[in-house]
């Protein structure tokens, strides 16, 4: 177990100790904001160190305010990518548009910010790491809720009791399944799996964004910079998701050989660089939908409550905007109080975030020959794709202020 020093500043008050499992935005990002209202913070990740790299992000509307309270912003702006050019393939690699992304994603040039995951994980993990505790390299074995707190055991050991726990442990989250049941019970697949890895930038991309597509699938590479590797991504439509892969890496790359075998563009170079890819990410496209986000002295934030699917592109946003809110809602209230008003005063940008899926999967993933045909014509007859999200979701909440307890 590596642990991080103690934090600084402590005080001849006993604050009240919470654990946050997880360390990738919404833990760094609660821990923050709990560390402010007066909360002994521990964050336990079961990862070494800090996790960088990762496909970019964005960070829109509401959520640019959170950042800018916790004074990241003009680090974040600095690490910008500055995406210029989104351009949309036919099967046989022949161009339909050329728009920029904002066009499709909602975003506004100027304002919202596409980050790498990595750098922004990093920037709140520097914000943060002075003033709570950090268990690397370990996780929560087990959880026990009484009276008097929740008694954790860790799985590097040992064991303590803590007032609060949170999960912010992502789409797959042990926390909720420990707290809340199996995850099939709350993750709705939306129809599509995707992979995601790095290969050369054979191409010479820079900046831009190239996506092919096939009715019911599709190929794109994303070049953040001007040279070096770039982002693949591959998407296709199933039924059913195929469970049996997803925990075998090689089942993984025979079926992505299998569904994209006669596509073309260049694809059939994708193929061969996924055999010896070494940071392959595969998962079904899905949500997190769930009745309720607490139990007892535990919460759930970000993904592990509520993902919204890349689809929406509003997991980060959603993960930042509801770790401000949750902790804020806690700021002067018991865990039962500040639970509800937690879920009260956030579920509707959740579920109107969520609700974004439908225009963004249209847009990205025709799965029918009419449907593609009819997106195509749309992007050949105007210079403009109608926003797939638009800004009301994106900035429908505004941040409360939230009184700092003493």
């Amino acid at each position: 177990m590596n642990r991080t020093d103690r934090p600084r500043g402590a005080r001849t008050v006993p604050r009240r100790e919470v654990l946050i499992s997880g360390a990738g935005i919404a833990g760094p990002a609660l821990a923050f904001w709990l560390n402010r209202h007066g909360y002994a913070v521990t964050v336990v990740e079961r990862a070494p160190t800090p996790r960088g790299g990762g496909y970019p992000v964005d960070v829109r509307g509401t959520a640019l305010d959170v950042v800018r309270r916790m004074g990241i912003l003009p680090r974040l702006r600095d690490a910008h990518i500055d995406l210029r050019r989104l351009t949309f393939l036919e099967g046989d690699g022949g161009e339909v548009a050329s728009l920029h992304p904002h066009h499709v994603t909602g975003g506004v040039t100027g304002r919202d910010l596409e980050v790498r995951r990595g750098d922004l994980a990093d920037a709140l993990y520097a914000a943060v790491r002075d003033d709570v505790e950090f268990l690397f390299d370990d996780s929560v074995a087990a959880l026990e809720q009484s009276g008097h707190g929740v008694d954790v055991t860790f799985r590097g050991g040992g064991g303590r009791t803590f007032d609060m726990v949170f999960g912010a442990d992502g789409l797959h989250s042990s926390t909720r399944e420990a707290l809340f049941g199996p995850e099939e019970r709350f993750h709705h697949y939306l129809g599509h799996c995707f992979a995601v890895f790095t290969m050369p930038n054979t191409l010479g991309l820079s900046h831009e964004t190239v996506m092919w597509n096939a009715p019911g699938r599709a190929a794109a590479l994303y070049a953040v910079g001007d040279d070096g590797d770039v982002h693949a991504f591959l998407d296709f439509a199933r039924r059913e998701p195929p469970r049996d892969a997803f925990r075998d890496p090689e089942a993984q790359r025979d079926l992505l050989a299998s569904v994209f075998a006669d596509a073309g563009w260049e694809v059939p170079g994708m193929l061969a660089a996924l055999r010896d890819a070494d940071d392959l990410f595969f998962d079904a496209v899905g949500q997190i939908r769930m009745p309720r986000w607490s139990s007892g002295r535990a919460a759930l934030v970000g993904d592990a409550a509520y993902a919204p699917s890349f689809l929406t592109g509003q997991g980060t946003s959603l993960a930042l905007v509801g770790a401000y809110m949750l902790a804020g809602s806690l700021a002067h209230r018991d865990h039962a109080t500040g639970f509800a008003a937690y879920e009260h005063d956030t579920r509707p940008f959740v579920t109107l975030n969520q609700e974004l899926v439908g225009k963004g999967g249209a847009t990205l993933f025709p799965t029918t020959p009419r449907a593609l045909e009819e997106r195509n014509d749309r992007l050949r007859g105007l210079t403009a794709l109608p926003s797939a999200g638009g800004r009301p979701a994106h900035s429908a909440l505004t941040l409360p202020e939230f009184t700092p307890r003493t």
